[in-house]
């Protein structure tokens, strides 16, 4: 008999064998047919375990391999991978590190979107000078919970080979964000912006301003440059290949460089002497130090209400003005939709209103002329 009362628990028992292997454990249910009915739950699950075992070779997947599995084969290579440790571990905690991949559900999912939504920027409650701070936002919920838990659901689908029949709906999950401002750099600002960026990053930021790419992928190594195909090759978002040609402008930045790392293009000088650090020596411009940097050069420039991603919407934009070409625009991003690269539509705005302008100029001409021949 699969279900049986122990002497020494209040709580039924359940031991029951599928294709020789043997399950067994408590019920955790004092009445008989709510013991029945959890023995029957756990026969279903227990079938589903060795089917997917059959499968991928392994048992089930609980959160906290799924998590350590994903960052050493792809989360550690982030650009930004302090925020996947941090996203990841924070998964875990809420969770469990126990907590079955295919026991999370959408009640589960939203209880950590409302737990996620009710903290504020930096954990703190009040800012230094008492004020109340900011909650988080909407964007920062949505890549710091449903995108990174989408992510291990989508490892384990595609490359580990889990099946998830009841897989959360994450589009259910996706909180509204506001439409990306499209953000173009004046000329003042771009005069205080030169004026104030130091000279050792000063190529790293004008190879961004030229190129448009995200931060991470302007952090270069030289085998990403190929002097021969007059084009610069490298890893962006999503792991998509991201390219630009070499141009005389781009040129003229990094052949000054040739000397400065065997192995790094942008690179700094170290200011004062730290850790293993030491100062007058050049070292590799990182993410991290990238991003502080820039707010620093920033703030001394007073420019404001300017982030480094925005240099991508200059470029689109100065780029859109120039040529009027849509796709054009998409190819230089590498925008891999050009739904994309329509934010910056409306830079042709004036084109079109030429346009309506001329047709409008062309049709009154019309109507004079017809009135004078008649």
């Amino acid at each position: 008999m699969s279900i049986y009362k122990p002497s020494k628990s209040p709580f039924y028992a359940y031991d029951f064998k599928i294709n020789g292997r043997r399950f067994h454990g408590s019920t955790k249910a004092t009445n008989k047919k709510e013991a029945e009915s959890v023995e029957r739950r756990l026969k279903a699950q227990a079938k589903a375990d060795l089917k997917q075992e059959r499968l991928t070779g392994e048992g089930p997947l609980t959160l906290n391999v799924a998590a350590y599995r994903y960052w050493e084969e792809v989360g550690q290579r982030h650009a930004g991978s302090d925020d996947t440790w941090r996203n990841l571990k924070r998964l875990i905690e809420y969770f469990g590190p126990d907590k079955r991949l295919d026991e999370i559900t959408d009640s589960d999912i939203a209880g950590l979107i409302a737990m996620r939504r009710s903290q504020t920027k930096h954990g703190k409650v009040k800012d230094s000078h008492g004020n109340p701070t900011q909650l988080i936002a909407p964007a920062t919920v949505n890549r710091s919970t449903t995108v990174v838990l989408k992510a291990l659901f989508s490892r384990a689908k595609r490359t580990w080979r889990y099946q998830f029949p009841k897989e959360p709906n994450w589009r259910d999950h996706w909180l509204p964000e506001p439409e990306e401002r499209v953000r173009e750099l004046h000329d003042h600002e771009a005069e205080a912006l030169d004026a104030a960026i130091r000279d050792d990053y000063a190529p790293w930021i004008e190879f961004a301003r030229l190129t448009g790419w995200r931060l991470e992928s302007t952090l270069l190594r030289w085998s990403n440059v190929n002097w021969f195909a007059k084009s610069i090759v490298a890893v962006g978002k999503g792991g998509r290949k991201v390219t630009t040609p070499i141009t005389p402008e781009i040129r003229s930045i990094l052949e000054p460089l040739k000397d400065h790392h065997v192995e790094w293009v942008f690179t700094f000088v170290c200011r004062r002497t730290r850790g293993k650090q030491v100062r007058g020596l050049r070292y590799p411009i990182t993410y991290e130090g990238a991003k502080s940097q820039w707010q620093r050069d920033r703030k001394l420039a007073g420019v404001s209400d300017f982030r480094f991603h925005d240099f991508r919407h200059d470029v689109a934009t100065k780029l859109l003005r120039a040529t009027r070409n849509l796709k054009l625009v998409q190819k230089a991003l590498n925008h891999a939709d050009i739904a994309s690269t329509a934010r910056y539509a409306h830079v042709l705005d004036e084109e079109v209103a030429d346009a309506l302008s001329s047709l409008a100029k062309s049709r009154k001409k019309s109507r004079t002329t017809d009135a004078e021949a008649a």
